[in-house]
Order: structure tokens, then C-alpha cells, then sequence
């Protein structure tokens, strides 16, 4: 099925299917300098990356969001920590979400002082 054939709204999907990523082994240092600026400026290292070589960036920001892949081994040990069943990873999550808030807060207070 080519490009024509798929329904307009899938399309845009279908671009970016082709698209290749590549990984970039740099010295610790120089990624560190790369992904803070991209903090600094609220967009993401792929897209802080893009900016640096001139290539067309997403006009609209994503949402920002943080991510860890969590096994069922993950869920389990989370689960005994927050004394939650490790099938109720919902519970789980938003128990992650008030320990991570805990200590960005804790973290913002200590450099302020």
C-alpha cells in the first residue's frame, strides 16, 4: 500500500515510520552540555539536536513527560514498597508520581538555600 492509498490522516504517520534513528556516542561531558541546554529550553535532546544541525523542528512542543520501562519484577517490588498489590499498577504509578514530586520539591528547596 503506498503512500496514496492510505487515508490523509495517516499519512503524516507513515513519514515518520521511514525515519531512521541514530544513536550518537559522545564523551559524557558533551551529552550532558546537550541534554541541559535542551532542559534549558524545555524541548528534548533529539529536538535540542535538530535545532543545533539546522534541521526542521516540531513547532508545537510535545508534552513533557518522564519515562521508565517498569517489568512485572519492577511492579512487585514497588507494589511491597508502597504496600499495594502489584496488579494494581495505576496505584502504583500515582504512588511513583508523589515519591518523584517529593523530591523535585526537596531537591528545588535544598537549592535555594
Amino acid at each position: 500500500m503506498s503512500n496514496k492509498e492510505l487515508p490523509e490522516k495517516w499519512q503524516q504517520s507513515a513519514k515518520v515510520i521511514k525515519a531512521v534513528q541514530i544513536a550518537f556516542d559522545m564523551d559524557t561531558k558533551l551529552q550532558y552540555s546537550i541534554r541541559r541546554s535542551a532542559l534549558d529550553k524545555g524541548i528534548s535532546p533529539s529536538e535540542q539536536i535538530r535545532h543545533l544541525l539546522e534541521l526542521p523542528t516540531h513547532k508545537k512542543p510535545k508534552r513533557p513527560r518522564l519515562t521508565v520501562s517498569l517489568s512485572s519484577e519492577d511492579y512487585q517490588q514497588l507494589g511491597e514498597r508502597y504496600q499495594i498489590p502489584a496488579d494494581q499498577q495505576l496505584e502504583i504509578k500515582k504512588s511513583v508520581v508523589e515519591e518523584l514530586t517529593q523530591f523535585a520539591l526537596k531537591s528545588e528547596f535544598n537549592k535555594s538555600e
